[in-house]
């Protein structure tokens, strides 16, 4: 897929909320839209406008190419849930999505070129697919040698790291289950997505 070059911390100041999760954003030294004219003031939006900007920013936040994020949009709205809350659950549930929650990355970015190296098991079997999706009762585990400072690293992260409902840590094993499948209120809470709907029902 098409690698992303634009510097991560521009896209937050672009969409106005915190995209990285570095805890040194750009964001919060200068909230204004990256460019000559971002420190003038806003012109209001149209409606299309604000569906837009939901739009581009739920799929940087999940860091998802145009083409994946119109595509888990079409899975979404074909099935039998709400299409909105559906669309969120299939992007919750995806691998790096989980490694993320699960506090193993800082960051969706770092939770995706981990999973591409081949950190993770699924269900006991190795996945270099970040976007494979998890199912309830499934397992993700981590693999790296336990003598690894990268690997106490993440230990020591994940014993503080505030875990969802929908998903179950066990340190020892240092392995994440999905209990179930994410309600609303577990998910991003930044992202309205009815309007990603009606950006795509144009």
């Amino acid at each position: 897929m098409a690698i992303a070059k634009t510097p991560v911390c521009r896209l937050c100041r672009r969409e106005g909320v915190s995209i990285c999760g570095k805890l040194n954003c750009a964001l919060k030294r200068r909230n204004a839209i990256p460019g000559e004219h971002g420190g003038k003031r806003a012109k209001k939006m149209t409606g299309y406008g604000l569906q837009l900007r939901e739009k581009q920013k739920a799929k940087r936040l999940y860091n998802l190419s145009e083409k994946q994020f119109k595509r888990t949009f079409l899975e979404a709205s074909k099935a039998a849930e709400v299409t909105g809350l559906r669309l969120l659950q299939l992007l919750e549930t995806r691998a790096d999505n989980v490694v993320y929650r699960l506090g193993f990355a800082q960051t969706r970015r770092q939770a995706r070129q981990m999973v591409s190296h081949g950190l993770f098991k699924l269900n006991g079997k190795r996945i270099t697919i970040p976007s494979i999706r998890l199912a309830e009762n499934e397992t993700l585990e981590l693999k790296l040698s336990a003598d690894s400072n990268f690997f106490t690293e993440i230990k020591e992260r994940v014993t503080k790291y505030p875990l969802p409902g929908w998903l179950a840590l066990d340190v020892d094993t240092m392995s994440g289950k999905v209990l179930k499948q994410p309600e609303r209120t577990d998910m991003e809470e930044i992202v309205t997505e009815q309007l990603i709907v009606e950006f795509y029902s144009r």
